[in-house]
């Protein structure tokens, strides 16, 4: 018998200051088994940075949400669809294959990843030219303290507010507050 994921649910509420938008998600994470609060943590993070995308690009009239994750390596991360279902963000967390990137960027306006932990350095060196020549990629690089401190506000139930601002989050809780400078490798 396999694994259930375990249901996270987290009251997101963001204030992104940089692209003034301010807004109360209810949410819902199924952390896949192999999956570590620090990743899971990463992708909340991720999507919270990205979220003022839900106004910028459709105006509110859009779904963002939390994919399949490792669940279905088809399915983003984290994306923002819109209405007529295409996909207009789609968020990866962790180190992809340049393969599933390449994919992604053939259905999706832009592909966003959030590579994280000490093994990002030499992911990046090891497959930076292959994703150069991506137009719709971004690749930022969330520092491993950061990303250790991010797992430390996981709870089954969670209260987060996530203050956007000068290009860092700050996301903070009852467990204590986590700030987060991103880093943009491409």
């Amino acid at each position: 018998m396999a694994i259930k994921s375990t249901i996270f649910k987290a009251n997101l509420q963001i204030a992104d200051i940089d692209h003034g938008y301010y807004a109360d998600h209810a949410l819902t994470l199924a952390r896949h088994p192999s999956e570590t609060d620090e990743r899971m943590m990463v992708r909340l993070a991720a999507l919270a940075i990205q979220a003022h995308q839900l106004n910028d690009l459709c105006n509110g009239d859009a779904t963002l949400a939390f994919g399949a994750g490792l669940s279905d390596p088809d399915d983003p991360d984290a994306s923002l669809t819109d209405f007529t279902g295409r996909k207009r963000v789609w968020i990866e967390v962790g180190q992809p294959e340049d393969k599933p990137l390449t994919k992604a960027c053939s259905k999706a306006d832009s592909v966003i990843v959030y590579c994280f932990n000490h093994a990002a350095e030499i992911w990046w060196k090891g497959i930076e030219t292959k994703l150069s020549r991506l137009d719709k990629l971004q690749v930022w690089r969330i520092p491993t303290d950061a990303s250790q401190a991010l797992a430390q506000l996981a709870e089954r139930s969670m209260q987060l507010q996530a203050t956007v601002q000068e290009g860092a989050i700050t996301l903070s809780s009852t467990q204590g507050s986590v700030h987060v400078e991103p880093v943009r490798w491409k």
